[in-house]
């Protein structure tokens, strides 16, 4: 199993707006092409059922996922409920910064071919991160990842 962590820095832009936008998952496909399609189907309050379609180097991934969006908490989680993962699932946390938002994008996932898994995990994580920046970029325009702390 991988996991996956990156925050990000949205400035000028207010927490509560930047919640409704990452939540607004049918306009990705709009504003990135790393996304060719989702569609939503309403669930219970708070809750959609989303249905994906990425690209993935030179192919595509799809899969469908529950989502439970807490706007009040500042949180959205998702969990596949099947596709082309053996496991994904993870957490959007949005906060309030000096200058704007943050956002805080954890996930965990699992391709399901452990023979291939240290060849193939590396290459999955690699655009897994790219496809969030370019998302928060289509969302936002500006965005910012905080430095790393480093010891010396």
């Amino acid at each position: 199993m991988r996991s996956v962590t990156m925050s990000f820095v949205l400035p000028g832009i207010d927490p509560g707006a930047a919640f409704d936008r990452i939540g607004d998952f049918e306009s990705y496909p709009r504003l990135t092409e790393a996304v060719v399609a989702v569609e939503v189907a309403p669930g219970d309050v708070g809750e959609v059922r989303s249905s994906w379609t990425v690209k993935f180097r030179k192919g595509l991934l799809r899969w469908t996922e529950h989502d439970v969006l807490d706007r009040e908490a500042g949180t959205i989680e998702f969990t596949q409920l099947e596709g082309d993962f053996e496991v994904f699932d993870g957490t959007w946390r949005i906060g309030r910064t000096e200058d704007g938002a943050s956002v805080v994008f954890d996930a965990r996932f699992d391709l399901g071919i452990p023979s291939l898994a240290d060849i193939l995990d590396p290459v999955a994580e690699g655009a897994l991160r790219e496809n969030i920046a370019l998302i928060l970029s289509g969302l936002f325009g500006e965005i910012r990842q905080p430095a790393l702390a480093v010891d010396a």
